[in-house]
């Protein structure tokens, strides 16, 4: 059996029993409720939720900026609850790169070195190699003016990484930047991750970059976990309708459990994946998971709308359950405007969940 410090060195992160409260009068609202969670050593933890759900708060309190109001923090097995940030051994990245503008990138990366005393020629060894890390290399003379969107934020990163932090923080770090720089830099930074074998807390309100990064999501709701576990579980199995609509771009739609075990949506049934009791439950159903047929094949559907993506189709159908939106990777056999067709559910992209 493993005991209870066995697994605390094992967590890179531990929240027990964590709140906050802002204010010291007793009834002053809980931004965070007594959550408990671990991030393993050498794994990425995304802590996802909407605006206002205490994942920023959260962040902070790893990173010694906030003080919890109750329960105890660990990282790498020792309590920290009490302890200032520069204590921590934690590097935080924020979304605005917080770079020097007068300094070169090279003096930027040592700043954190010198500033713990390290001797000027040993930091900037050291700052040289963090650089070649995220792939800048020859950039070590140009000011942050001189670069990129994305340039700046791996200069930012060598910053963090270079202290050697038995945690790296990441508080939205993609949100300014476009689109195409934003899937190239996430996929850089969960190979970083993984190559380097970091350990990282990264807060974002975007599911697909969650999805894209992560070994464990935690989705918050009003200061509380909702659910937490691996990005495909979380997507495929949400234990709740705020999970399933939030986790994706799943539509909610009343369900029954009949006395068979088979969920009844509108004329459709099917088994769903996991055990529910008789009665009233909620439908999650992802875009991807309706299958157009001819009529007469499924449910009865009437398109009203049509956009073409490039790689896909998008249609909203009209039917008995209200309109339905689609989208569909076949291309050879475009839907005609007005068109009858007939809407089936695939085995997967359908969930079948508690009302909340």
């Amino acid at each position: 059996m493993i005991s209870a410090a066995t697994a605390s060195k094992a967590a890179g992160i531990e929240f027990r029993n964590v709140t906050k409260r802002y204010g010291s009068e007793a009834d002053a609202p809980l931004a965070v409720k007594g959550i408990d969670f671990v991030v393993p050593t050498g794994t990425l933890t995304t802590i996802l939720g909407p605006s206002g759900c205490g994942k920023t708060t959260t962040l902070r309190m790893i990173a010694g900026l906030e003080s919890p109001t109750s329960g105890q923090i660990l990282i790498a097995g020792k309590d920290v609850t009490t302890l200032g940030p520069a204590e921590r051994n934690v590097s935080m990245m924020f979304q605005s790169y917080a770079l020097f503008p007068h300094m070169s990138v090279v003096e930027n990366v040592m700043y954190g070195l010198k500033m713990s005393g390290k001797p000027k020629g040993e930091a900037r060894q050291l700052a040289a190699e963090a650089l070649a890390n995220v792939g800048l290399v020859r950039f070590d003379d140009r000011l942050p003016s001189e670069l990129s969107g994305g340039q700046q934020q791996r200069v930012a990163l060598a910053r963090a990484l270079v202290l050697e932090p038995a945690v790296l923080l990441f508080d939205e770090p993609l949100s300014n930047l476009d689109a195409r720089l934003r899937r190239e830099m996430r996929d850089e930074i969960r190979t970083l991750q993984q190559r380097l074998s970091l350990t990282v807390a990264y807060v974002t309100h975007d599911q697909a970059e969650a999805l894209a990064v992560s070994d464990q999501i935690i989705v918050m709701d009003h200061g509380l976990i909702a659910q937490s576990g691996p990005p495909r579980e979380l997507y495929e199995q949400p234990r709740s309708e705020f999970v399933a609509g939030f986790m994706g771009e799943a539509m909610l739609f009343p369900g029954r459990v009949d006395a068979g075990q088979h969920v009844c949506l509108g004329p459709l049934r099917f088994k769903p994946g996991n055990d529910m009791p008789q009665g009233q439950v909620k439908v999650a159903v992802r875009p991807e998971a309706w299958l157009i047929g001819p009529p007469g094949s499924g449910m009865e559907g009437r398109l009203k709308k049509a956009a073409y993506l490039g790689s896909t189709y998008e249609y909203t159908f009209e039917t008995e359950l209200g309109p339905i939106f689609v989208v569909s990777p076949d291309l050879a056999k475009v839907v005609p405007m007005e068109a009858d067709v007939g809407l089936s559910l695939a085995d997967h992209g359908v969930s079948v969940v508690r009302a909340d």
